[in-house]
């Protein structure tokens, strides 16, 4: 069941917090979304990265705990291992398809225009399974498979998170110099959702 905090709870200032309730986790979420960044880097580690975050993020989404960057780094470490670094391959896959989408519409090809749209939503929707398989809760480890059944399982908390998505994108396309804080809003709401739907999943 999700924990919800009360307003007192959450207007508690943390020992070493720097901001006030008010931007508290506004702040988190761009200190998550700096050290995923960051360990994106190698590319390899990009699933482990988010998983890392949603892991961070859960507690200030579920009961309004603050988040440490040594608890960023412990989840990360938990979280890489040979399977992780294998999903990491994806990624580098999802930028030739846009590659390859960005040269099509380009192109003067009949039916170029139906091919672009149809590679938007597959790397639209690939970008939503992975952020829901990353955001799983413990027990669950990485798998694409349950990010697909959640992904089906709730179609509202889906399209909520395409949305985040194609505004992260817009915000990327719009404002380069924004691209390293974006992880962590995505990660928050891909953890959002997932607690959302979590009550369902339980019951099923």
């Amino acid at each position: 069941m999700t924990q919800v905090s009360s307003p007192s709870a959450r207007g508690r200032r943390e020992p070493g917090e720097v901001f006030g309730n008010g931007f508290t986790l506004f702040a988190d979420m761009l200190l998550v979304g700096l050290l995923t960044s960051a360990a994106c880097l190698p590319v390899v580690t990009a699933p482990a990265a988010f998983a890392a975050a949603s892991a961070t993020l859960r507690p200030a989404a579920g009961h309004g705990a603050p988040v440490r960057a040594a608890a960023y780094l412990a989840h990360l470490r938990a979280r890489l291992s040979v399977a992780s670094l294998a999903g990491g391959l994806l990624p580098p896959m999802l930028v030739v398809i846009l590659l390859i989408d960005v040269s099509l519409l380009g192109s003067a090809l009949p039916g170029a225009p139906a091919v672009a749209l149809a590679l938007v939503l597959l790397v639209l929707g690939a970008a939503v399974v992975a952020l829901r398989a990353t955001a799983l809760q413990d027990p669950h480890r990485l798998s694409v498979r349950e990010g697909l059944l959640r992904s089906a399982a709730d179609p509202r908390g889906t399209l909520l998170l395409a949305a985040g998505v194609l505004l992260a994108g817009l915000l990327a396309w719009s404002i380069p110099l924004l691209i390293p804080l974006l992880p962590g809003p995505l990660a928050f709401a891909a953890t959002v959702v997932d607690i959302r739907s979590a009550p369902r999943h339980g019951s099923g």
